[in-house]
């Protein structure tokens, strides 16, 4: 090696670098490595002896993307580290001597002489391999989790994990629920194989959880084959009853014909009102959800509809823009209330 790339790299730096778990190299001006250390050996499979002397435009320490594409070629990076006199760090991915890639953190420094003016660089990364691994295990686990719990109780979950301290509260809530559930489905159920069965309310949940998103509610849970959905504006909640209705149920029972299963009818209702909205449950399990005689009424309206036929109670109606587009049906003495409380059908 030249003299003057001696005197750029001590014998003394030289193993404070090698001593380093991270991976060290050191370019000169013209990018040709100086030194390469033993974490570089051991993060990219690629020995000292083949890589010192050997020039960074052949492309092996090139940054790549997760599809393995070339985003920000080695020899482009150091010059303009050495250019422009700054840092620069990345998060991607490089290439590893026995084909596979490497996640890797970088960062790349300039190096100047006693004047001020560039002579080289040097760059450290970092295998993050661990790191990546266990983000898609935690993704992978958010992923499952979120098929099992509501997206409010997700959030909330997710919220006590990640803020110290973070108590999950009850409130108070002006909220509207919305029950569905599938006419005559004991009666269909049993004369169907079990994995019909589960293939048909799969195939219905799937349906009705698209809509009930796509107008901002929130699936609370799944009851046998009924469906309980919280929603903040009641027009929502409108909205996707009539969707599945008019939209919705057809799309299902196309679907539900391909698989040679019976087509299904719906009944909804829906009731507003103040709840409370907890993390509900013993000290083993709890469960984000909501109680009150709100939703006991809800469940009511609905038990009451005809099929294929959607209710909605007076307090709803109250609270939408246009009540005179919804046709008063009948009034349900319910247990427990001393007043019966009326029950509306949308103008369809």
């Amino acid at each position: 090696m030249p003299a003057n790339n001696n005197r750029l790299i001590s014998e003394e730096t030289r193993q404070w670098l090698n001593a380093i778990y991270n991976g060290v190299y050191i370019v000169d001006k013209d990018l040709k490595i100086l030194f390469w250390n033993e974490g570089a050996e051991r993060i990219t499979g690629y020995t000292a002896a083949e890589m010192t002397d050997s020039t960074c435009q052949n492309g092996l320490m090139d940054m790549k993307n997760k599809e393995g594409e070339t985003v920000h070629p080695k020899a482009d990076q150091l010059r303009e580290v050495m250019d422009k006199g700054r840092h620069t760090r990345f998060r991607l991915y490089t290439q590893h001597k026995q084909g596979h890639r490497i996640p890797v953190s970088t960062h790349i420094t300039p190096l100047k002489d006693s004047h001020g003016n560039p002579v080289g660089a040097i760059e450290v990364f970092r295998d993050t391999s661990a790191e990546e691994k266990i983000h898609q295990i935690e993704e992978r686990f958010k992923r499952v989790i979120r098929q099992y719990v509501s997206e409010t109780t997700y959030n909330e979950v997710i919220r006590a994990v990640n803020h110290e301290g973070y108590n999950i509260r009850a409130y108070n809530r002006n909220l509207t629920i919305l029950f569905m559930d599938i006419v005559n489905f004991t009666g269909m159920s049993e004369k169907q194989e079990p994995e019909q069965v589960v293939e048909m309310l799969n195939a219905y949940f799937t349906h009705t959880s698209r809509i009930i998103h796509n107008h901002t509610g929130d699936i609370d849970k799944f009851l046998g084959d009924g469906v309980m959905a919280l929603f903040t504006n009641p027009r929502d909640a409108v909205d996707a009853s009539l969707d599945m209705m008019q939209n919705g149920l057809k799309r299902l029972n196309d679907e539900l014909n391909t698989l040679d299963l019976p087509a299904i009818d719906l009944r909804i209702g829906i009731n507003t009102g103040n709840l409370v909205q907890g993390n509900i449950g013993s000290e083993d399990r709890k469960d984000w959800t909501v109680v009150g005689d709100v939703v006991n009424t809800a469940y009511r309206i609905e038990e009451s509809a005809d099929p294929g036929k959607i209710l909605i109670s007076e307090s709803t109606v109250g609270e939408l823009k246009n009540p005179e587009r919804y046709r008063y049906v009948k009034e349900m003495r319910l247990r427990g209330k001393s007043r019966p409380i009326k029950v509306y059908s949308p103008n369809l």
